[in-house]
C-alpha cells in the first residue's frame, strides 16, 4: 500500500460532554461509565465514545447512534480492550480503523479506511516528573539527547517523543505491552520516523507518521501502518459534540 493515506482527526474537550450523550452508549459502555469513580475520567470516556461515533458515522454514512462498536481485551477477553467496529469481515464497513486518545481536557479520534491508525495527544499542562518519566520511556540515545537540551526545552521535547511512540504502538495494536524504552524515534525537531524497534516486535512494518499541535500548545501524533505518507484532515468537533442530541 503506497501513497498519502487520508486520515480524519477529530478533536473535542471534556467540557463538551453532557447527559444527553449517555444515550449513545451501548450497555457495556454505560456499565463502564457508571463504574468509573473519577469524575474527569468519566467525562473523558463519555466524550470519547460520542466523538468516535460522530467521526465514524460521517465516514460510513451512518447515524452516530447506529455505529456498532465493541471492546474485547486481547489478553483476557473482557470488555475493556481497544474499541473497534463490530461488523462482519465481508461488510461494506470492514477495513475502517480508528484510534481514540485523551489527556487532561483534550480528546481526539483518528479514523481512516484501509489501514490501521494510532493517535496520541498529551496535554501540555499535565503534571510531569521528567526525571522519573524519561528514563522509563526513552532509549539511552534519546535520554542523552534530551538532557543535552536547555532545561526549558526538555518538557516539550519529551512530550513530542512520547506522543510519537504511543501513536506507533497504538497503530500496531500492542499498546504499552511493548516498552516505550525499546522503541526509538527521531529527534523532536526532526521529521517523525522510527529509528529502532523493540525486540518484542517481530514485524517492522512501513509507517507514515505526522505531528500535530492541538489548540496551539498540546503535542499530538498520528501513525498509519503500511503506507508511505499520510494526509491529515483535522476538525474541531467541540461544537458538534456539545450540540449533539441523540434523542432528536
Amino acid at each position: 500500500m503506497t501513497g498519502r493515506h487520508a486520515v480524519q482527526v477529530w478533536w473535542a474537550r471534556r467540557a463538551d460532554g453532557h447527559a444527553g450523550l449517555l444515550r449513545l452508549l451501548d450497555p457495556v459502555e454505560r456499565a463502564r461509565y457508571e463504574a468509573t469513580a473519577d469524575y474527569a475520567n468519566r467525562g473523558r470516556f463519555l466524550v470519547g465514545c460520542a466523538l468516535s461515533r460522530l467521526a465514524l458515522g460521517e465516514l460510513l454514512g451512518l447515524p452516530p447512534a447506529d455505529v456498532p462498536l465493541r471492546r474485547v481485551c486481547p489478553r483476557c477477553g473482557g470488555p475493556h480492550g481497544k474499541a473497534e467496529l463490530a461488523v462482519p469481515q465481508a461488510s461494506e464497513y470492514a477495513g475502517v480503523d480508528f484510534s481514540v486518545t485523551h489527556s487532561g481536557e483534550v480528546i481526539g479520534v483518528a479514523v481512516c479506511r484501509g489501514a490501521a491508525v494510532g493517535l496520541d495527544v498529551e496535554e501540555n499542562a499535565v503534571r510531569l516528573d521528567l526525571d522519573t518519566a524519561a528514563p522509563s520511556a526513552l532509549t539511552d540515545t534519546e535520554l542523552t539527547a534530551l538532557y543535552a537540551r536547555p532545561s526549558g526545552e526538555r518538557r516539550s521535547a519529551f512530550l513530542r517523543t512520547w506522543t510519537r511512540k504511543e501513536a506507533v504502538l497504538k497503530a500496531l495494536g500492542v499498546g504499552l505491552r511493548v516498552p516505550l524504552r525499546g522503541l526509538e524515534v527521531s529527534a523532536p525537531d526532526a521529521p517523525p520516523a522510527v529509528l529502532a524497534w523493540p525486540d518484542q516486535l517481530a514485524a517492522r512494518p512501513e509507517l507514515a507518521m505526522a505531528d500535530m499541535i492541538v489548540d496551539g500548545v498540546h503535542p499530538a501524533s498520528a501513525v498509519v501502518v503500511g503506507v508511505s505518507g499520510v494526509r491529515l484532515d483535522q476538525r474541531d468537533a467541540s461544537a458538534a459534540v456539545a450540540a449533539y442530541d441523540p434523542g432528536r
